[in-house]
């Protein structure tokens, strides 16, 4: 019990780190992909840091036949995720991948059973729909959802982000290792695409690096104590941590505003009281 609710901890942590992050990425005036670069090394830098300041560096050394993992995880969680939500976001509309990207929870159910044998309940199901629901009428505010092409990249971030995070359960490495080792293969990644469509370096690289290293902690702390698909329930309800920090400062608060975060707020309280377990026969990590 103490491990889920601990986990579960941890997750909630993670959903008001993550919702701070829009607002960052929105105030940044560089290059996108020179900015996921950068803000990636950023956060590489301090996550080494506190590697090297606790000597746990060694366990990379300890455990290298995992770093092609390591890799793959770098790669898609990061460089692919990030090129995919940046020209996806450029062809469609902010609502659109404010909406589309949170079909994340869904993506995890799928892959969370088939690679990692966890169990996925009809009641997870159904509070992640509610949170789902409760974004879609924060977000879009009465407004119809209109499609574009740029959607069907807006559609591959989530499972991107979600093939990464299976990969980094499956690590023998602690949670700032795998987080480290994640963004430095990001940065690799992204550095020659920064370089080819132009190097630009913003303050806010800082702001997104931190953001990025302590959300990346505490989630990956989070999915090695519980399930990745309640996990992904419980940080689901990201953006509304934005939007309700929007409507705090000033901004106008409408019935939408009260309907979504109503059901978010049921589907958050729900997902969290959903126990992690394994399918009948599945080995735990």
């Amino acid at each position: 019990m103490k491990r889920e609710s601990t986990g579960v901890l941890f997750a909630i942590t993670g959903m008001f780190i993550y919702g701070l992050e829009p607002v960052v990425i929105k105030s940044n005036p560089s290059n996108p992909i020179s900015f996921a670069a950068f803000s990636a090394l950023v956060a590489s830098l301090i996550l080494w840091g506190g590697l090297f300041w606790r000597g746990a560096w060694r366990e990379v050394s300890n455990n290298r036949g995992d770093l092609r993992w390591a890799f793959l995880m770098g790669f898609f969680g990061t460089a692919l995720a990030y090129l995919a939500y940046s020209f996806g976001a450029r062809m469609s509309t902010a609502i659109n991948a404010a909406l589309i990207t949170r079909s994340e929870v869904l993506f995890s159910f799928i892959l969370s059973w088939l690679f990692l044998g966890e169990k996925i309940t009809r009641r997870l199901i159904a509070y992640s729909l509610a949170i789902i629901v409760g974004l879609a009428i924060v977000i879009l505010q009465g407004r119809s959802l209109e499609l574009h092409l740029g959607d069907i990249l807006l559609l591959l971030v989530p499972l991107f982000w979600q093939l990464g995070h299976v990969i980094a359960k499956r690590l023998p490495y602690s949670p700032p290792t795998i987080a480290a080792l994640r963004n430095t293969f990001g940065f690799l990644l992204l550095f020659p695409l920064a370089v080819a469509t132009g190097l630009e370096v913003s303050a806010f690289v800082i702001a997104e690096g931190l953001v990025i290293a302590l959300g990346q902690l505490v989630w990956y702390r989070s999915i090695k104590l519980i399930n990745l698909s309640k996990a992904t329930a419980i940080i689901t309800p990201a953006p509304a941590v934005a939007i309700g920090l929007g409507v705090l400062l000033g901004e106008s608060f409408t019935v939408y505003h009260f309907l979504g975060f109503l059901l978010i707020t049921l589907g958050t309280l729900g997902a969290v009281k959903v126990e992690s377990e394994l399918r009948t026969g599945a080995r735990h990590q």
